[in-house]
């Protein structure tokens, strides 16, 4: 879309304000509001100025003034608010020099696109994440120097059996059998429905929706694959209506990994192809229907993946769901059909079109282009340095004896370990000036100082219970 097209959509929907929106660095949808009136052609090469030192990770307070520069692209008609209002993305620059912004999530994912062309491999990366959720009804916590709180609570919950709901209709999905009986046990069938209608709605494709393992209202929306920058852009308004649209049902969504104990937590399997025009690059005759490349990307993720976890795993949380033994795998083997594997060869269909790699080690709690983007430097650089993956582990990951076990990597246990893997393992990553330095610096720098260290120092409500007596 063009800029003049814009505003023929603007003046043909009566728009009466334009919103702009834009990522922080750890990921959170931020947005300003002008009226139609300021928004020209002009607009899309000369932009809107904000304050980048109220962002988080982003500059300091003596080079405050940044720009936000929308994307024509990304025009859309916001489904939520009041007034008619367009909603665009924008990219950040630098007042002074016009440069794209370094440390800009969308800039990064752009770079890292034109990263893949400038290698001949491919031309598209296509990406297709399967991105988990919990709807709830309730969330109260709270953290002081002398206590802290948290508790969730849902109509679904097992542990609402005995609760006097006036009546209690019981029908509520029990520890990991929440994959997935019908209503009444499912009791977000039409929430759900009308999450995936108003993605497509917006022009995102979307492939099912769904209950999830878990009790207590986890569920699953599958958006149809896309370029890798398209879909950190669909990531954001995925996130955004499903949280809107729980919210105008008094319920609401968290992208959290791992907010219950003893239930499965949260992902996102990430599936990964890359395309050279109409050719699928990762289709051919070695194991499972892949090509040499795609064995050789297999190759570059595991070689990669407990740096790749910083960005695809980005919590403290996230590695509550990240435990040896249990549901989500930490194992850092491949395999086709075998869960158990961080990486697997889906078997759906034997189309070259449908040859893919799945990553399954990620959350929805990531920053989406910076997650993608990595997992694409991972990808190239396996194929760039035929990097063998290894044989194939076509059995339960779980059953194996100690001492095969032991042979297996592991992804890291923890964001710090995940961090200090970072910083060892990132020349990958500066290829193509995709990531910076500054950003590989200020994202250790920012999750150590304001998630690694905040959780560390604070006592956990279960130490008591564990040590309080001593």
């Amino acid at each position: 879309m063009t800029p003049k097209e814009v505003l023929d959509l603007a003046k043909e929907k009566d728009i009466k304000v334009v919103d702009l929106r834009f990522l922080d660095f750890p990921g959170v949808w931020q947005h300003f509001t002008v009226p139609i009136k300021e928004l020209d052609e002009s607009a899309f090469e000369n932009g809107f100025g904000f304050d980048g030192s109220s962002i988080r990770g982003w500059q300091p307070i003596h080079a405050s003034d940044m720009l936000v520069v929308p994307d024509p692209n990304t025009a859309q008609i916001d489904p939520f608010f009041e007034e008619p209002t367009l909603v665009l993305i924008g990219d950040i620059v630098d007042p002074i020099t016009k440069e794209a912004y370094s440390r800009d999530p969308r800039n990064i994912a752009k770079k890292a696109e034109a990263y893949l062309k400038s290698t001949g491999i491919g031309d598209t990366c296509y990406i297709g994440p399967e991105a988990e959720f919990f709807i709830f009804d309730d969330i109260r916590y709270d953290n002081a120097n002398n206590g802290c709180f948290y508790e969730v609570d849902s109509v679904e919950g097992i542990w609402n059996t005995g609760r006097d709901e006036c009546p209690n209709l019981g029908y509520k999905p029990r520890h990991k059998e929440g994959y997935f009986p019908v209503p009444p046990t499912d009791k977000f069938q039409d929430m759900r429905t009308e999450m995936l209608l108003v993605l497509e709605s917006m022009g995102i494709d979307t492939e099912c929706q769904h209950h999830e393992v878990a009790t207590a209202g986890q569920a699953e929306i599958d958006m149809r694959f896309k370029p890798l920058l398209v879909m950190g852009d669909q990531l954001m308004w995925f996130k955004y209506i499903l949280k809107n649209v729980a919210y105008k049902y008094g319920r609401t969504v968290t992208f959290m990994p791992k907010p219950l104990y003893g239930d499965n937590g949260t992902g996102m399997h990430t599936h990964i192809s890359i395309w050279n025009g109409d050719t699928p690059v990762f289709a051919g005759d070695k194991y499972a229907g892949l090509s040499q490349e795609a064995m050789y990307a297999i190759g570059g993720i595991l070689k990669h993946c407990r740096a790749l976890c910083a960005f695809t795993n980005p919590s403290t949380n996230s590695y509550k769901r990240l435990v040896p033994g249990f549901e989500a795998p930490v194992n850092l083997a491949y395999s086709s059909r075998n869960r158990s594997a961080a990486v697997r060869i889906p078997m759906y269909s034997q189309s070259p079109k449908a040859k893919r790699i799945e990553f399954r080690t990620p959350d929805p709690s990531c920053n989406g282009y910076l997650a993608f983007s990595a997992m694409l430097m991972a990808v190239l650089d396996g194929i760039e340095n035929k990097i063998d993956p290894g044989e194939p582990l076509d059995k339960n990951i779980y059953d194996l004896p100690p001492e095969e076990l032991a042979n297996i990597p592991s992804a890291p246990g923890s964001l710090d370990e995940a961090l200090e893997a970072l910083k060892e393992d990132h020349e990958f990553l500066l290829k193509g000036d995709v990531f910076t330095q500054d950003v590989i610096d200020m994202w250790i720098e920012y999750k150590t100082d304001n998630e690694v260290n905040a959780v560390k120092l604070r006592p956990h409500p279960y130490e008591f219970f564990l040590y309080y007596d001593i």
